[in-house]
């Protein structure tokens, strides 16, 4: 009776593209038997009786669902672990975001997850903050400690943010990350130097200390001919991760007074001209971030400093026979500050699919990618990515690594700074499509095309129309 409920609401998602928390794990009682050879984990739910695992019974398929190839590339250090079964075949199954397509896919593979082959049953899926919640607070994914058997001392070294956004209504954790994503804001070194005098990050960070410091030096930028931001979107996740309220509490929208300030902050230097009026991704975001570009810094997270930011920065990448040196583009231009507020952005969860054969490799894998210290250093020492330790971290951070693409700076210091103020008390399963229909409303009053009520109209009419159980 449990799972046909949550099979139907789950359903319901499939139309208004996300789920309200349906379910938990206090509805279910996890009982572990040993016997001679074998541990066999049994979860017992209102009327029926299902066994998960056993070690006799280990897949040889495993399953994990995802959007892009990050994850495919981080698990080559799991296989250097030597925990991979030989036998084990790894089927990653890709179905890119745009258009909601990866939770459309996931979804529907969800629903079918009860009557699917245990071949083809999904092992893995992959999470976002921005919907965590809607799948977190289903029976569709599994406790990492009662039910796949970490412990709460393998996860004692992530950082407490990056296990809130997985964690139930219940308290349930139901999932983990290798990475952890703390932002900062990356300026041009050059441009730093033209208007304030010093491209010092700490003098830096004292200049943009806060946002009305922020709008003071964009008036200086604007005299010295420069952009302080690319486009809209640039500063809305500093502000939208300091709100105090969640977008929605008992089924009804709230729009936070933060959220307003970015709206606000948005339309002056729009109307000032302290912006080249780009969208994110857009080419001509990303060329405002290349040699040619003229705008003064970028919020940026880890994974977009080190991946994003550096590719268009070149002006010949490496597909083209181009190095990450200086001399190539601005490489060695941006350094980092802390900038006005702290925030995060981003991040990628891994959750085990309730109805998996391969509970103990799905272990062993959470385990050697999120727990295990030497490999998280390392990730962070191949890549310059800042991952989910505070240990190897503040280890990186206290020592003489560097990224030269900073100038030589080491930004893990920074990064182990502000990973530590992040707050996740205020996120709700509408994250992204709510943030998404609020950006594009507002788009139209930046444009000049709407004034500023009748985007916000607009918006609650969006949102309304996208989950209609919910309400202003």
């Amino acid at each position: 009776m449990k799972k046909k409920l949550f099979s139907l609401l789950l359903v319901c998602i499939l139309v208004i593209t996300s789920l309200v928390g349906c379910g938990s794990d206090g509805d279910k009682e996890v009982v572990k038997q040993k016997t001679d050879d074998q541990d066999v984990v049994t979860q017992t739910t209102d009327d029926q009786e299902v066994v998960t695992q056993t070690a006799k019974e280990q897949g040889k398929v495993l399953n994990i669902y995802c959007w892009n190839t990050e994850f495919q590339d981080r698990f080559e250090y799991f296989k250097k672990s030597g925990k991979l079964p030989e036998d084990v075949v790894v089927n990653f199954i890709v179905t890119p975001n745009e258009n909601n397509a990866y939770q459309n896919a996931l979804d529907a593979a969800l629903l079918n997850q009860e009557s699917a082959s245990a071949d083809d049953k999904i092992d893995i899926f992959l999470v976002e903050a921005d919907y965590a919640l809607k799948y977190v607070n289903t029976d569709y994914t599994l406790d990492v400690v009662n039910d796949i058997g970490l412990s709460e001392a393998d996860l004692s070294q992530q950082y407490q943010y990056t296990k809130d956004i997985v964690t139930n209504g219940n308290g349930v954790q139901k999932g983990v990350t290798w990475q952890a994503t703390p932002g900062l804001f990356a300026y041009r070194r050059s441009i730093a130097k033209d208007i304030l005098g010093t491209d010092d990050p700490a003098e830096v960070q004292k200049a943009l200390a806060d946002w009305t410091k922020f709008n003071e030096v964009a008036d200086q930028a604007s005299a010295k001919g420069y952009k302080m931001l690319s486009g809209y979107d640039d500063s809305y996740r500093t502000f939208a991760n300091n709100i105090s309220a969640p977008w929605v509490t008992n089924d009804v929208i709230t729009v936070d007074a933060n959220l307003m300030k970015w709206v606000d902050q948005t339309k002056s230097f729009t109307d000032k001209g302290y912006n080249n009026k780009t969208s994110l991704w857009a080419p001509e975001w990303s060329a405002d971030q290349g040699p040619d570009g003229k705008v003064f810094g970028f919020f940026y997270s880890t994974w977009g400093i080190n991946f994003t930011l550096l590719g268009n920065a070149l002006e010949t990448s490496k597909d083209e026979g181009g190095k990450e040196e200086v001399g190539n583009g601005i490489y060695g231009d941006y350094a980092v500050c802390y900038g006005p507020e702290s925030y995060y952005w981003g991040g990628t969860w891994i959750c085990a699919a309730a109805g998996t054969d391969n509970a103990s490799l799905i272990k062993d894998i959470m385990y050697v990618m999120t727990c295990d210290a030497a490999v998280l250093k390392q990730i962070t020492v191949d890549t310059q990515d800042y991952t989910n330790n505070q240990a190897a971290m503040n280890e990186l951070a206290a020592g003489d690594f560097k990224s030269d693409f900073l100038g030589g700076q080491n930004h893990i210091k920074l990064f182990a700074e502000s990973a530590t103020k992040i707050d996740m008390s205020n996120i709700s399963p509408y994250d992204q499509g709510l943030t998404e229909e609020f950006q594009k409303a507002f788009k139209d009053y930046f444009d000049g095309n709407v004034d500023k009520d009748t985007a916000l109209s607009n918006f609650y009419n969006a949102a309304i129309e996208k989950y209609p159980n919910l309400k202003k």
